[in-house]
């Protein structure tokens, strides 16, 4: 940000005076990347099948119920409820690209108190938030593990302002890579145990040169599936799935916040961990699926600490062949 001073008076102070809020707002400050955490849990690793498409209605609440500073120590008590949902859609094909199934998925949303990083004021109205695409996910399938590759992006497509109170975007293109596996302990593939890193590089954000640091996130669980068998034990009719979950996630590059001629970069990186369970069903004669997520967080740094719930609903078309 520039700020133009001239021999006016009146015009020096209001640039001083600006110039003091925001370091003092920025010091202060962590700022928010676009992963959302608790979107994946258990098998994180694995792709769904080929020649499937799943259209999803996704529900995230993130509650703050503290704040924590450098030290771990709770130095707030926020009163922020981050709200999103809308409509997502991913299809996997039977094209092979290194042995593995191509997929690409797109999710449009909206978002209320969008939280732009570790400061209270992220009161923000219902509207339509940054777009989540991934036109690459490709995906392999082994006797013992499966594995996942993709490249996802997030366009800053939700409104923006430096400084704004009514927010609903981060006002910046970020890039994410993403690479996972879920490991089966049986051979019917019933105990499983998962991991999916992802790593955000993040661009300036919107009219300023202001720019998050990369983030790095680490999500899955250890569950077991079980089937539902019907009335005469012939064929399954519903695959449940329960277990513990977790995330981490971790600031890996710092931030830079240029005010006029000074930059100001938060000389610790935030982090945070997260435990907690999740349940979810398959119908297989609607292939109709719901799933419930909740994480408890712990050891946050330099941010909120608190809790994360989701909630999918999915119906699931199959164009294999007969």
């Amino acid at each position: 940000m520039k700020l133009k001073i001239n021999s006016s008076g009146k015009k020096v102070q209001l640039a001083f005076v600006l110039i003091l809020f925001f370091i003092s707002f920025y010091c202060n400050a962590q700022l928010k990347g676009g992963h959302i955490l608790g979107a994946m849990g258990l098998q994180s690793g694995t792709q769904t099948p080929e020649r499937t498409l799943s259209v999803y209605i996704p529900g995230y609440i993130y509650s703050a119920s503290s704040l924590r500073n450098g030290d771990g120590d709770k130095v707030g008590n926020p009163d922020v409820t981050m709200f999103i949902t809308g409509v997502g859609a991913s299809y996997v094909t039977d094209y092979k690209i290194l042995g593995a199934n191509y997929g690409a998925t797109i999710l449009l949303a909206g978002a209320s108190n969008t939280i732009q990083g570790s400061y209270i004021d992220s009161k923000s109205d219902f509207a339509f938030t940054d777009m989540y695409i991934q036109p690459v996910q490709l995906g392999w399938h082994n006797k013992k593990a499966d594995f996942v590759f993709s490249y996802q992006l997030y366009l800053p497509t939700g409104k923006y302002e430096l400084g704004g109170s009514n927010n609903s975007g981060l006002g910046m293109f970020m890039n994410e890579f993403s690479a996972g596996t879920t490991l089966f302990f049986n051979d019917k593939k019933t105990f499983h145990f998962s991991a999916l890193a992802s790593y955000e590089i993040n661009g300036k954000k919107k009219d300023t040169d202001i720019k998050t640091g990369d983030i790095l996130s680490i999500e899955g669980g250890l569950g077991k599936t079980f089937y539902c068998m019907n009335a005469e034990k012939t064929a399954p009719k519903g695959i449940f799935n329960a277990g513990l979950i977790y995330y981490l996630q971790y600031k890996v590059s710092d931030d830079k916040i240029p005010v006029g001629s000074i930059l100001v970069v938060e000389p610790d990186k935030d982090r945070v961990g997260g435990l907690g369970a999740e349940v979810n069903y398959l119908h297989i004669g609607s292939m109709t699926s719901a799933g419930f997520r909740w994480i408890g967080e712990v050891n946050a740094i330099n941010r909120f600490q608190g809790n994360t719930f989701f909630i999918t609903l999915a119906h699931v078309f199959s164009f294999k062949k007969e």
